[in-house]
């Protein structure tokens, strides 16, 4: 054994269970020998998958999704691009397969995951919901493009719907409140709560107008999607993995942006603390990372480092997969244990220097000068350093990647059909539910003050209706006696302010919310 097999054999030895990546490459060799183990223990410790367009960054996805899976821990993976459906159907062996894992001494056995598949907008699979009212006013108005007045008016009305019981299901509910706002509810809004201009008001209602164009109506609504059904082992205790289906996302980066953000901040409420556990119970692949931080404001990367930095003892692990590492900001980038180089390519004197400041975020090696070979690096091939069992980071290695063991490719329409149509949670979530809430509510008192103002009263009318009024509970009394209405309470009732901390799940305000997905 040479020193080089030593050296990776040393750093990369495992005690427990672990995912395997391949094998070591030095001077243009494989070396067997010098198997690259990812310890599970550590993978709640976060990642990076980056390179260049075509390099093989999907294929690494592949690999880390299946063998987390045959390992037990449950999978979400974004679809952005659309390539990772084939996780669900065996792969095909070919003569390059065969030859890269007789280099590796490692067997290839085709094999497929369970899947499951979900959506946010017009895509097949398991619908993803959350309510206008779970959602809250800071995240609309980001995903509105609102500007600081009308993100004002948004909470102030979000505010007026808390206080008065108003159920904000779907973006309906939110424009009929703003109707409401300029015509009956006017002069009551003015003098409790402030006052709302008709032009900032029908600004916000060309935003939702806006984002209903989009699809974006299609995600708001119930049932709400409970984050706890992505945690899910099959009957060979295999972890199922759950595929976002995003390709239709792309041009909405902001909408990403936001669900991704609530995403992180709900399974860090709801999920217990796991301590010091064996393995995660949940890792999440966020494919095209970068249009997470592109759209995101200032305050909100700060809560997103926070929850990176914290959801880790919850037993989620978080992998973020871009074309260069620059994407990422480096208080992310200071959080993730593991990182997957795949080759960069340098066109222009700024990729050189990009190439360059990334070479600088891998360990300094006695084997290979990091920023010459990572412009050299093949497809399937990648610079790889990890945490072991300890915590400690292990060495560098330029690593021939194993092939999937599932398809490389896209399942056919027909095969993603039988799919969905198997899926358990489909005849749950499927099935929108258009419940009485603040459409139903506000419509009605717009239609009696209507029919007040056309139609004149006698006094006697008029004295009969007050005693009748005097006598009978109002509307809002009625229905805060109805159970429905009383679960929808549960979800309405919320602080007077609404922080971001709030927003996302790190104060107690969140606790006050029904079970529900945001």
């Amino acid at each position: 054994m040479n020193d080089f097999e030593q050296h990776i054999r040393e750093g990369y030895v495992c005690q427990g269970p672990s995912v395997v990546l391949g094998a070591g490459i030095w001077n243009g060799s494989v070396h067997p020998t010098a198997r690259v183990h990812i310890p599970l223990r550590t993978m709640n410790r976060h990642g990076l998958v980056a390179g260049a367009t075509g390099t093989g960054k999907t294929k690494t996805l592949q690999v880390l999704a299946e063998q987390l899976s045959q390992n037990g821990v449950s999978v979400l993976m974004m679809d952005i691009k659309g390539d990772i459906s084939g996780l669900a159907a065996p792969g095909t062996s070919n003569p390059k397969i065969e030859e890269r894992h007789k280099l590796l001494d490692i067997p290839y056995r085709p094999w497929n995951a369970p899947v499951e598949l979900l959506s946010i907008s017009g895509e097949k699979g398991v619908r993803l919901r959350a309510t206008v009212s779970e959602f809250g006013p800071v995240l609309l108005a980001k995903i509105l493009q609102l500007n600081d007045t009308q993100a004002g008016i948004l909470g102030l009305l979000f505010k007026y719907a808390d206080d008065k019981q108003l159920p904000l299901l779907d973006l309906k509910d939110l424009r009929k409140l703003i109707q409401y706002s300029l015509d009956e509810g006017k002069n009551e809004i003015k003098e409790h709560y402030g006052l709302i201009t008709t032009q900032s008001a029908s600004a916000v209602l060309r935003a939702i107008t806006s984002l209903e164009q989009q699809g974006g109506d299609a995600f708001f609504g119930e049932p709400s999607f409970e984050v706890e059904d992505l945690v899910r082992i099959d009957e060979q205790g295999q972890g199922i993995i759950s595929i976002l289906r995003l390709s239709d996302m792309q041009d909405r980066p902001a909408l990403f942006s936001t669900f991704m953000l609530c995403l992180l901040a709900e399974l860090y409420q709801k999920f217990p603390e796991e301590g010091d556990a064996g393995q995660p119970k949940l890792c999440i692949f966020i494919d095209e990372a970068h249009l997470i931080f592109q759209e995101a404001s200032k305050a909100l990367l700060q809560q997103l480092e926070t929850v990176v930095k914290l959801i880790r003892s919850k037993g989620v692990g978080i992998f973020f997969c871009t074309q260069n590492p620059q994407d990422i900001p480096d208080s992310v980038l200071s959080q993730l244990g593991l990182k997957i180089q795949h080759a960069l390519r340098a066109f222009t004197e700024k990729d050189r220097k990009a190439i360059k400041k990334a070479s600088e975020n891998y360990p300094i090696s006695a084997f290979y000068k990091t920023d010459e070979l990572i412009t050299a690096l093949g497809i399937g091939e990648a610079f790889c350093t990890a945490l072991n069992e300890k915590g400690i980071p292990t060495p560098l290695v330029h690593v021939m990647l194993r092939a999937p063991q599932t398809r490389m490719d896209v399942l056919a329409p027909v095969e993603i059909d039988t799919l969905v149509a198997q899926s358990k949670l489909a005849a749950r979530y499927n099935t929108p539910v258009d419940r009485e809430s603040a459409y139903e509510i506000l419509s009605a008192k717009l239609e009696a003050a209507a029919q007040e103002a056309t139609e004149p009263q006698t006094e006697k009318t008029k004295d009969t209706a007050s005693k009748k009024e005097k006598e009978e509970p109002g509307m809002l009394e009625k229905m805060s006696r109805n159970t429905m209405v009383r679960q929808v309470g549960n979800t309405v009732m919320r602080e007077v302010t609404r922080g971001i901390l709030g927003v996302l799940g790190l104060k107690g305000s969140r606790s006050k919310r029904k079970s529900g997905w945001f």
